[in-house]
């Protein structure tokens, strides 16, 4: 029999630590963008030479370099936008660090399972946790000719590692190589030459408390004005005293807007960014700051009105409320989601299906979200999955991560904790107990919408099973309850069940009748009735 692994326990997830809200700045004129974008240029140049000289410091940068790089873009800019700029730089120095440490870990992995592989027989069969040996000589030779091509890709990496050496495209890879691919992607040149400028600007700005309304190089005061600090080569362009350009346009966050605006009456600090949708020419500015993490509810507090679980899927959410004891309540429910298309089309379609989940939870009365903690970083390589390409592309489209974030910042404004179980065998034994049971001629059951019933148990603290095994010596309950849906203390769980309105039969039914409740009245063994001792009269 194989060995299952350990059952991780649930938890109820942290809410969100920041906020970003968006608006888009309407009836600019034509010196506002000319303005916009000469400033990001500008600033963009000076991001791409910081960013260069960042990664030559490699291991070797300390805070004398730092401040000499802030030393020299302040001349060409301000202090606020060179700390902005220093700051970005080194972010994304650390990021690539922590991705290259990422990438060899994965072939470190992928190293060991094909020498694994390698040494075994071909043909040879694998178990549930180890894979077999190669299906032919074939593969056998290719995946000796790939081992010599990750070792060497791996011991590229280390050297880089131990230099400090990063890969770094600012304006995204992704666009960088979509330049040789323009008829894929149904481009021009100029057209992807303007998208890739506006995606290496820099117009973003760090805030600062005790300031005037939280930042003082992109500053929007209550009334919706925009001002921007230009950089010193660009001071005549200003149109108000101190070098500072205000837009035409008039700022109003219709979501949070209330909390952005407590926040920069009060000069606490406030983020913006500001950046252009070139597909569809629109300038945006989003606002982000920090807010402290909401205490979390106990579980059992959670789980007071029952939950609500969820199965993800690639293509939707299939989730089923249950009661308090585990019970399945009404039908389940799916949402539906399409991501294929644009980033922008993908991330609507997810905000629309948890918005509709979250808007059913609230209208059952339901205060909690149970939710797999999926995590395919480790698990989507071709050396752990192998010729199963569907599979790696099915997990590989998932946004587990994306989903996860959006459903805990949207719950956490409606109220709801989310909570997150352990993913193991929940497809698996949810289908084995729970699909067909729950399949009648009105309603057809899948194997996600078990999943969630499984899920939701999880996250209770039930069984996945339905029933416990049955008595081992006799038919009676003497062994104990013979069902888990209902705890001990659970009131009521052994009186009659309620009466089903309407004329069925013109006699009281099994069980119906008026000592239905009564057990000592029932013909049972072990009961008092049985064995009460006989009363005499004198």
């Amino acid at each position: 029999m194989a060995e299952l692994r350990p059952i991780a326990p649930a938890f109820v997830v942290p809410g969100p630590s920041g906020v970003a809200v968006r608006d888009r700045l309407k009836h600019l004129t034509p010196e506002d963008d000319t303005v916009l974008r000469l400033v990001g240029a500008h600033l963009g140049a000076l991001a791409s030479a910081d960013l260069k000289t960042r990664c030559a410091d490699g291991l070797g940068h300390c805070t004398d370099s730092w401040a000499a790089r802030k030393r020299e873009l302040t001349g060409l800019s301000s202090a606020r936008w060179a700390g902005a700029i220093t700051k970005a730089s080194h972010d994304q120095w650390a990021l690539a660090r922590r991705c290259q440490a990422d990438h060899i870990r994965d072939l470190q992995a992928a190293i060991a399972t094909i020498t694994r592989r390698l040494s075994l027989p071909i043909g040879k069969k694998g178990t549930r946790k180890e894979p077999g040996g190669y299906r032919s000589a074939q593969e056998w030779f290719a995946k000796s000719r790939r081992l010599h091509l990750l070792q060497d890709r791996l011991k590229r990496l280390r050297a880089d590692q131990q230099a400090g050496r990063v890969r770094v495209v600012r304006g995204g890879k992704r666009l960088l190589n979509t330049r040789h691919h323009l008829d894929a992607a149904g481009l021009t040149t100029d057209e992807w030459r303007q998208r890739w400028e506006a995606e290496r600007w820099f117009l973003a700005a760090d805030g600062e408390s005790g300031k005037r309304y939280g930042n003082e190089t992109i500053r929007i005061t209550p009334d919706g004005e925009v001002s921007i600090r230009l950089p010193a080569p660009l001071a005549h362009l200003a149109n108000v005293p101190h070098g500072r350009y205000v837009l035409a346009s008039r700022v109003r966050f219709a979501h949070r807007g209330s909390e952005w605006a407590d926040r920069i009456e009060a000069n606490r600090a406030v983020a913006y960014r500001i950046h252009l949708d070139v597909a569809r020419g629109r300038w945006y500015i989003t606002a982000s700051w920090q807010i402290p993490a909401a205490p979390t509810v106990p579980l059992s507090v959670a789980l007071a009105a029952g939950v609500i679980g969820v199965d993800t899927n690639a293509d939707h959410l299939a989730a089923w409320r249950l009661d308090v004891h585990g019970n399945p309540i009404g039908n389940p429910r799916r949402f539906h989601f399409d991501l294929s298309g644009t980033a922008e089309h993908r991330d609507a379609q997810v905000r629309h299906a948890l918005t509709r989940l979250l808007h059913w939870a609230r209208a059952c009365g339901v205060k909690a979200i149970a939710i797999e903690d999926l995590d395919f970083q480790a698990e989507k390589s071709r050396e752990k999955h192998g010729r199963r390409k569907r599979f790696r592309q099915l997990i590989s489209g998932m946004p587990t991560s994306k989903l996860r974030a959006r459903l805990i910042s949207m719950a956490d404004q409606s109220g709801i904790a989310i909570i997150a179980v352990d993913p193991a065998y929940t497809s698996k034994w949810g289908a084995q107990h729970w699909q067909k049971p729950l399949t009648t001629t009105k309603r057809t059951t899948t194997r996600h919408d078990a999943a969630a019933v499984a899920i939701g148990r999880r996250a209770q603290g039930h069984p996945i099973r339905r029933r416990t095994a049955p008595p081992p010596a006799h038919q009676s309950d003497g062994q104990g309850h013979r069902t888990v849906q209902a705890r001990a203390e659970t009131r009521g769980r052994e009186g009659p069940r309620p009466r089903i309105p309407g004329p069925r039969t013109r006699s009281a039914g099994a069980g119906r009748g008026a000592n239905a409740g009564d057990q000592n009245a029932q013909h049972r063994s072990e009961r008092s009735a049985e064995h009460a001792q006989p009363m005499f009269r004198p």
